[in-house]
């Protein structure tokens, strides 16, 4: 059967597939509002008319590429790609305001990979195991995952925690416009048909984050920037490639286990991340200002949840998130029922499967490397006419998602926030954080309420519970006990 694999995997055909579908992914991912699931969603006609094994890893190259593309317009001209490259922003953009763009980018290259490659071992080697954890979270597991994620707030607020609060906040307000989904109650609609299915995170991201710094260039548009195209070497440095190593294996292994997780995804998975790794950093005050650890724990986390999405996938039928849904799909339609059953009766499918996800990380390295004096180039187009372009990206991707000339007015209302934002030196990442995880931490709140009977005793009840309310205690903790030896030390 290794032969019959290596010879479906290798064979000229499907490599071709791979790499195409790796660069099409990366291609998608570098445009503002193309997220991942929607380049997928986009491949995946292209598949009918294939066999199986192509067609599957042809999309897994465009999810593969796609989560990492995102991280390319994020360090260079502060537009996350993807809703995954949100954390990348908060370090990576300093790199480029710096003149190290090209430095940014091989961190965040390399540190892809290495969490790719984790996400693809524990994939072969554990998903059976893992999915049966995945399985044991119900509505209290997720609600307390989900405030997991928002302590996170405490660590990406900078010195002031209040404002970061603050903003966390306004997110979480604004998750709850729309119909409730237990009663089916509209709230904060205002008789806009428009809002009834809420407000959706990638507008709001675009315009906080892009939109918001075409803003700051109007200012200063015939000016010259910090930014350069100058690039010393595209490789990451020594101190670099000792940061990669220690910090991208452990968030690698922590976005496989979020990707795991019915319902998170890459996004989730790199703010935790983030979070956690300016938590256990000797020097948090650093985060935020282009530290080599800010891009790494980001992007090695993102990645690595591409792996864990797919184990409940595979192994049960459960998708671990939207582009894992797409697949199943994909399967479908190949006449593939995911589950056990796809271990026992397409065993050399899914072992093509594993081999074709590493080949794919492996591409998405060759061409990150080689291809970044060509990314970097961006940064030598005039302010005068890459503002316009950013301009029109903004709409567009604002645009693309539902076809929702609304979607473009709430991006444009949002750049004008984040504009003033910066202005107060006030971090727009809480919102996004709060506006994403908001409806989840809500919705399973309520659920798990209406299953116990109004008690709260169920948020305490599993073992999975206990280690999360751990880990909750000790993200609001750190960063406090950090903050006072910083000022007993002066």
């Amino acid at each position: 059967m290794i032969g019959d694999i290596l010879g479906n995997v290798l064979s000229l055909e499907t490599v071709l597939y791979i790499l195409g579908g790796v660069a099409s992914g990366i291609g998608i991912g570098c445009l503002p509002g193309l997220t991942a699931t929607m380049g997928v969603a986009l491949v995946l006609p292209l598949t009918f008319g294939m066999e199986a094994t192509p067609g599957i890893l042809l999309l897994l190259g465009v999810y593969v590429g796609a989560i990492y593309g995102g991280s390319i317009s994020a360090i260079l001209i502060r537009t996350p790609g993807t809703p995954a490259a949100a954390a990348t922003i908060l370090d990576g953009y300093e790199y480029a305001k710096r003149g190290e763009a090209g430095r940014a980018l091989g961190i965040s290259t390399t540190a892809s990979f290495i969490g790719g490659v984790i996400s693809c071992a524990i994939l072969a080697l554990l998903s059976p195991q893992l999915a049966k954890v995945a399985l044991q979270f119900s509505s209290p597991e997720f609600f307390m995952l989900a405030v997991f994620g928002l302590c996170v707030i405490a660590s990406i607020s900078g010195d002031n925690l209040a404002k970061g609060v603050l903003c966390g906040a306004l997110g979480i307000v604004l998750s709850c416009v729309g119909i409730d989904g237990i009663t089916g109650y509209m709230r904060f609609t205002y008789d806009n048909i428009n809002l009834l299915s809420g407000i959706s995170y990638i507008p709001v991201m675009i315009g906080l984050f892009a939109m918001s710094q075409a803003f700051e260039s109007i200012e200063d548009i015939y000016r010259k920037g910090a930014a350069t195209e100058k690039l010393d070497s595209v490789l990451p440095r020594k101190s670099d490639l000792a940061a990669i190593l220690k910090t991208s294996p452990l968030f690698g292994l922590m976005g496989t286990a979020i990707g795991i997780i019915p319902g998170a995804g890459a996004d989730i998975g790199a703010f935790v991340a983030y979070g956690q790794a300016r938590n256990i950093s000797r020097h948090p005050e650093k985060f935020g200002t282009g530290i080599p650890e800010g891009v790494a724990a980001p992007e090695s986390a993102n990645n690595g949840v591409t792996g864990g999405a797919l184990i409940p996938m595979l192994t049960l039928g459960v998708p671990g998130d939207a582009v894992a849904a797409i697949m199943i799909g994909a399967l479908t339609i190949q006449g593939l029922q995911p589950g056990p059953l796809l271990f026992r009766n397409n065993a050399e499918l899914v072992y093509s499967v594993f081999l074709g996800m590493f080949l794919a990380n492996v591409a998405m390295f060759l061409m990150g490397l080689s291809c970044i004096r060509l990314f970097v180039r961006v940064l030598s187009i005039p302010k005068a006419v890459l503002t316009p372009a950013i301009f029109l990206l903004c709409v567009v991707g604002s645009y693309a998602m539902a076809n929702n000339f609304f979607d473009v007015e709430v991006m444009l209302l949002f750049g004008i926030i984040g504009y003033f934002l910066n202005k107060v030196k006030i971090s727009a990442s809480p919102a996004v954080l709060g506006l994403i995880l908001g409806p989840m931490a809500e919705s399973h709140f309520r659920r798990a309420l209406l299953m116990n009977r109004g008690s709260y005793a169920a948020f305490f009840g599993t073992g999975i519970c206990w280690l999360f309310f751990t880990l909750i205690c000790l993200s609001l903790a750190i960063p406090i006990w950090q903050k006072t030896r910083k000022k007993k030390t002066g």
